[in-house]
């Protein structure tokens, strides 16, 4: 029998969707946090709820990684290890709490109060290292810190002394952008007394923009979107109002606009704080491309570890329901919205739009093959647009200050500003927002403050783990998408993590690897196989037990891999791969003719 809990949060969440079966995540969610992980007797009642089979339910719940199937400690522990956070101490962490409390990954302390496992990229880099305990992200930490906070737990406090801190790229060692540029997204986030409230924003001029767009037809909002020249920002760079305009007007069935806050691409955090900071930006664009595409239902997909976010995130869409910028007739226009918020439950793949509809559609998060494009059939099999938090967080400021101010931001063909998650080892990593004409010089030394320690620079990933890596050769290349291009990488997700002298790029590949093999849905063989070899491959090169074929092995399984799959996982492994033997190939070599990292000492061994 569904517990009361149970039965409650069905009968709210049911009514959000037009089909029972998005009710799934939700539910197990709630489910979870009734029992700490999901019983086999949970998910037969959340079935029975949804008139679903109870092979329907383990099926979709299989699929992610936040769900438990097995009990945890009433303390669960998960250690951040992907890029930023290896490069910054993370296995030294584990390590630490594999020996503290004398159990391994999956395991469960004596008395039931502490349990440990790993987890992917939290989007908290710029506080990296970084653990995860019961939800709740903290770091910076060292060993030290470490101590403070598992001893606070032990006393049964609610620790809060090492809670995430976020850069914010607001240190004082960064330079002020070039000329008269004024930061149109982090504007209000500069200001310490801003509290991201909507008494705050509508203080700030929040919501005109709304007002304006009201005031003007639907088409000439796609328009005014086409001629600013703004791209997404969550990855592939598409012109944003070109994609909107593919949304057919007339198709006698429902448009959804749906929010892709699903950031998990590693090295990227900058969602994450335009969430958690200034929520009513991010609703703002929303209610206008909902318009703007006809759309009287929205979706906001956020990243299912984002807790905090979620919070305020349902209390801002109460806020705005009630200060009557969504309902049924928001400001007396006659223009109706309604936005539900959905979290997922650990799944990169999701980040990919289609994947991502699936995913709200209550199933596994496998991508689709297109055509068709969501445009014409998305969600439910209608006509819709997904975007980007940032993309949307840039509509608002579009329609106030008009297209051609926004032309005169970047460059030509990459207009605007962007938001540059930078993370790894540079002196101030946080989230800075500069033009596209900015230079990878220029955002690395200027604003996050160099390299410390008097160590030089050794690789530059610009654009989250899936781009090709750069090198200081590549430091006065521009930001913007066609300069980054030309040099061989990408724009991608903005997340820029900088490496020194001190790292091996044998490691780095095998942590991207394991991190893409981990995340593969399986459906395409080029990319479950794929990965699984390329992770396999620079594991045994990394412990010492290499081969030279082993290089060609590498450079022939990203050669199979590329172009070849539903979606861009696939070329997202290989890619940077290839990159980090182009430019790095002779440490490769050294790895395998020594049996070790050439990089450690011999009293490190």
């Amino acid at each position: 029998m569904p517990s009361a809990n149970l039965r409650q949060a069905c009968a709210e969440i049911v009514n959000r969707f037009p089909q029972k079966r998005s009710a799934i995540l939700p539910l197990l969610h709630v489910a979870q946090e009734e029992h700490g992980y999901l019983t086999p007797e949970s998910m037969t009642e959340v079935a029975a709820l949804l008139d679903l089979r109870p092979a329907d339910v383990w099926e979709t719940a299989s699929f992610y990684t936040m769900y438990r199937f097995q009990p945890v400690g009433r303390c669960h522990i998960e250690v951040c290890r992907n890029l930023s956070c290896t490069l910054s101490g993370a296995d030294t962490l584990l390590g630490h709490l594999r020996n503290r409390l004398r159990i391994d990954e999956g395991g469960v302390t004596r008395d039931g109060l502490f349990s440990l496992g790993t987890t992917e990229c939290l989007a908290a880099c710029d506080a990296a290292p970084v653990v995860q305990i019961n939800g709740t992200h903290y770091g910076p930490l060292d060993r030290a810190g470490l101590e403070e906070l598992l001893g606070s737990f032990d006393r049964g406090e609610l620790p809060g002394a090492y809670r995430y801190r976020s850069g914010a790229g607001t240190a004082p060692a960064a330079a002020a952008p070039r000329g008269n540029f004024e930061r149109i997204l982090h504007g209000n986030l500069l200001d310490p007394s801003y509290d991201g409230s909507i008494a705050a924003y509508l203080e700030r001029g929040g919501y005109r923009a709304l007002r304006r767009a009201l005031e003007r037809p639907p088409a000439e909002i796609i328009e005014m979107v086409k001629r600013s020249g703004l791209r997404g920002r969550g990855g592939a760079g598409f012109p944003t109002g070109v994609k909107w305009g593919f949304v057919p007007q007339a198709s006698g069935v429902p448009r959804y606009l749906l929010c892709n806050a699903d950031e998990g691409e590693p090295g990227t955090f900058k969602d994450r704080q335009l969430l958690e900071r200034d929520p009513h930006q991010v609703l703002e664009g929303i209610i206008i491309a909902s318009y703007a595409i006809g759309a009287t239902t929205s979706y906001i997909y956020l990243r299912g570890e984002f807790l905090d976010g979620a919070v305020i995130m349902e209390r801002a869409l109460r806020d705005a329901y009630a200060a009557g910028f969504l309902g049924k007739d928001i400001l007396g226009s006659g223009v109706g919205l309604d936005v539900f918020l959905y979290r997922g439950a650990g799944a990169y793949i999701c980040g990919e739009e289609t994947a991502l509809i699936e995913s709200l559609e209550g199933k596994r998060g496998e991508p689709r093959i297109r055509p068709p494009f969501p445009a014409v059939k998305g969600l439910y099999q209608c006509p819709t647009a997904v975007n980007n938090v940032e993309t949307l967080c840039n509509i608002p400021h579009i329609v106030l200050r008009g297209p051609e101010w926004y032309v005169g931001l970047g460059t030509p063909k990459s207009t605007g500003t962007r938001v540059f998650s930078v993370s790894g080892h540079v002196r101030h990593p946080g989230n800075y927002e500069l033009p596209l004409n900015t230079t990878l010089r220029e955002l690395i030394f200027e604003h996050a403050g160099g390299i410390g320690g008097g160590r030089r620079l050794k690789a530059i990933i610009p654009g989250g783990s899936s781009a090709p890596v750069l090198t200081p050769d590549h430091l006065d290349v521009g930001l913007d998408f066609e300069s980054l291009a030309a040099a061989g990488s990408m724009g991608g997700s903005g997340g820029v993590v900088v490496m020194d002298e001190t790292t091996c790029m044998v490691k780095v590949g095998e942590v991207v690897n394991r991190f893409y093999h981990h995340e593969s849905c399986g459906q395409c063989t080029q990319c479950r196989e794929g990965t699984a070899w390329l992770h396999k491959t620079l594991r045994r090169i990394e412990e010492g037990k290499g081969q030279m074929a082993d290089l060609e092995t590498l450079k022939g399984v990203c050669r199979n891999m590329k172009g070849q799959t539903i979606c861009v996982l696939s070329d997202s492994a290989a890619m940077p791969t290839e990159s980090y033997l182009k430019y790095f190939g002779e440490e490769f070599e050294a790895h395998i003719r020594q049996g070790r990292c050439p990089l450690r000492t011999r009293t490190e061994d």
